[in-house]
Formats: C-alpha cells, sequence, structure tokens
C-alpha cells in the first residue's frame, strides 16, 4: 500500500492525537451515516488512526473488525477502546486483506488516497464492495482531489467517489471543512443494491 514516503507520512501524522484532523461535527456526521439502519452487526473500519472514531462507533456495533497497516496505529486504538471486547484488531494492507465474512457497514476514511495510483485505488475499492452485504451501507471520508495532488497523491475524494458510484448507490453526500485551511473533505454514504436493477448514480 505505501511507499516509504507514505509509511513516514502516517508515522508522523499518528504523532498527533486526531491525525486526520476531522471536526467533532465530521465524525458525528460519519456516525450519524454509520447508522442508517441502526445498530450494526458486523462492521468493519478501514484505517483507524488514533481511534477517534473507532471509539465512537464501537457501541453501536455487536462485532468490529479493524484493519490498519501501521502497528502504531493498532496499538493506540486498541488502548483508547480496551474497555470493549468485541473489536477483532488486524494490522494489514487492505490490498491484502480479505475475509469470506460479509459486513453491514463498512468505514473507510482518509485511507485510499495513499495508494499509488488510480488502478490501485480501484483493485481496492472492489475488494471492499465484495465485503459489503446486500443492502449494507459505506461510509467514505476523505480530503477532495485539489489538496491530495497538492500532498504528491493521485487523486482524492471526488475520484474515489466517481469509483465507487460503479458498483454503489451514493445515497448522501457532505462537504466537511476540516480545521486546516488547507483541507477540506467530503463525506459520503453508499448503499449496495440488492440487485443491479435498484443501482442509481446520484451524479452530484
Amino acid at each position: 500500500m505505501t511507499s516509504d514516503k507514505n509509511y513516514l507520512l502516517l508515522e508522523r501524522e499518528l504523532a498527533v492525537d486526531d491525525p486526520w484532523r476531522l471536526d467533532s461535527n465530521s465524525y458525528v456526521q460519519m456516525l450519524r451515516m454509520s447508522r442508517c439502519n441502526g445498530d450494526v452487526v458486523h462492521a468493519l473500519e478501514v484505517g483507524c488512526a488514533a481511534g477517534a472514531f473507532t471509539e465512537m462507533l464501537a457501541p453501536h456495533c455487536q462485532r468490529l473488525t479493524v484493519v490498519d497497516v501501521m502497528p502504531q496505529a493498532i496499538e493506540r486504538a486498541r488502548q483508547r477502546t480496551k474497555r470493549w471486547s468485541h473489536i477483532t484488531w488486524i494490522t494489514c494492507d487492505i490490498q491484502r486483506f480479505s475475509t469470506a465474512e460479509q459486513f453491514d457497514l463498512i468505514v473507510v476514511a482518509e485511507v485510499l488516497y495513499f495508494l499509488k495510483g488510480i488502478a490501485e485505488m480501484h483493485a481496492a475499492i472492489l475488494n471492499l464492495v465484495g465485503m459489503l452485504a446486500p443492502n449494507g451501507a459505506l461510509v467514505f471520508g476523505s480530503a477532495r482531489d485539489a489538496p491530495c495532488r497538492r500532498w504528491g497523491h493521485a487523486a482524492g475524494a471526488e475520484t474515489v467517489i466517481s469509483l465507487f458510484n460503479e458498483s454503489l448507490s451514493e445515497s448522501e453526500r457532505l462537504h466537511c471543512h476540516t480545521e486546516s485551511v488547507n483541507e477540506d473533505c467530503l463525506l459520503v454514504l453508499f448503499r449496495k443494491p440488492t440487485n443491479s436493477s435498484e443501482q442509481s448514480n446520484y451524479g452530484h
């Protein structure tokens, strides 16, 4: 998933408590989207950073699987959420993670732009879509294309959203400003159609 440069960037980001600098309203909106079908049977969180959102999501899940490429992130999030016993922790690259289980919720925020190019992003998205149960919800959050490209990444939110829309139905989109003047992000709720005729592209 990560080049040496990206790995160093992730290590530096993890030095702060809320590395993605999402404000409290963004987390509240992510949680609201995550609970669009009520409480969750089995959720997958891709990229836990310091565990700020994991801590919010855990009480609303019967089971929660957390995957992050950084062992430091897993350890920090595990310590933050140690009062819950229903969380499974996996240190793994999202491109290599796979399971026969299906999730009724997948949350992936500030992760996919670390992949090397559009082809890798597309492959990771197809992997995630394959693990999402029919009528399941996927919550995606990311900085937008322009800042991501300034940071040296291949693409950001708008590009990834268009790739998700090839397989999922976009239900809601929010534009959230973060605390940094150089950043703003998009939060999107997708649903997996139970059959192809139900899919629609909202084309925001």
